[in-house]
């Protein structure tokens, strides 16, 4: 048994499918095939079900892996945390949110000062994030949601009040201030579910005991106002989202409702060892939300 055959034996794990273990590790299907049954040979059980072409991780196969991620994480920590202590100013960080919107500007003075730092991006749910802390995918989650865990850490960013979007000429556009039964009836514009935006208004709208009419569901934030300035529909979006309307034509209203709010954080596992780069960039982006934080008080 050695690191090799147990990174192998994760991929294929995961992924339930020899041949696409295979792409993702860039190894021959038939080498990494005879991996596997070595390491089952050693092992003395099998780790999979095999039904044809077909694989399942099995319950000893399912055993295994809780054992592998574990003993594999100690080690990449192990080598991370060796790298920070020989101050080496170079390092990889993961990120997952739910909109990437919120770091474009925190990346925008992070990148220069950290040139051999490799910052990774993806987009995800709640669930989905929550996910790959779990499994070590991601250092850190931008979100807008609590995520589920018991070593969960966070540091708020940004609680910033939610507005409505409507079109020009739409018959709430020269009200200024809406209540929620103001939006009775109303076409809506909305994430798909697992993302803050649809969980705030099937929260606001259940609560008000109004019927929700979504007419779209979607994830990118830059289409949302030509959708609305098309005359699609309404949306609740954050007082953020005013630095992405490039529009003239979408009317931004106050919604009279104190829960019509986002809480905005960044969030790590506790357990986890957090690579120096991880923890600079952590940093950076809390105090860049700060500063502006800051600047906004003092211009009020």
């Amino acid at each position: 048994m050695d690191l090799l055959a147990l990174r192998y034996f994760q991929t294929v794990a995961r992924l339930e499918h020899v041949g696409r273990a295979a792409e993702k590790l860039r190894v021959a299907q038939p080498s990494l095939s005879r991996t596997l049954a070595r390491l089952e040979n050693d092992l003395g059980v099998p780790l999979f079900d095999r039904h044809g072409r077909r694989i399942r991780l099995n319950r000893f196969g399912a055993a295994f892996l809780r054992r592998v991620d574990r003993a594999l994480a100690e080690l990449d920590d192990a080598r991370q945390e060796l790298d920070d202590a020989a101050g080496l100013e170079r390092g990889t960080v993961t990120v997952a949110a739910e909109s990437l919107l919120a770091l474009t500007e925190p990346l925008r003075t992070f990148v220069p000062g950290h040139p051999l730092v490799d910052v990774r991006l993806s987009q995800a749910s709640a669930e989905g994030m929550a996910e790959k802390l779990r499994s070590g995918d991601v250092d850190l989650c931008v979100t807008s949601q609590p995520l589920s865990g018991n070593d969960i850490q966070s540091r708020v960013l940004l609680d910033e009040r939610v507005m409505l979007c409507v079109p020009a000429g739409h018959r709430l556009a020269g009200r200024g201030r809406v209540s929620l039964a103001d939006l009775a009836g109303e076409p809506f514009l909305t994430t798909r579910p697992g993302y803050w935006q649809r969980a705030l208004v099937e929260r606001l709208f259940a609560k008000a005991g109004l019927d929700l009419y979504i007419v779209c569901e979607g994830d990118e934030a830059a289409v949302l106002f030509q959708l609305i300035d098309a005359g699609l529909g309404i949306a609740f979006v954050p007082s953020l989202g005013l630095r992405a309307d490039t529009s003239t034509t979408v009317v931004w209203l106050e919604v009279d409702d104190p829960e019509c709010r986002r809480v905005l954080s960044v969030v790590w596992r506790e357990a986890t060892y957090l690579s120096t780069a991880a923890r600079r960039f952590r940093d950076h982006v809390v105090g860049h939300f700060h500063a502006q934080a800051e600047a906004g008080s003092r211009s009020d």
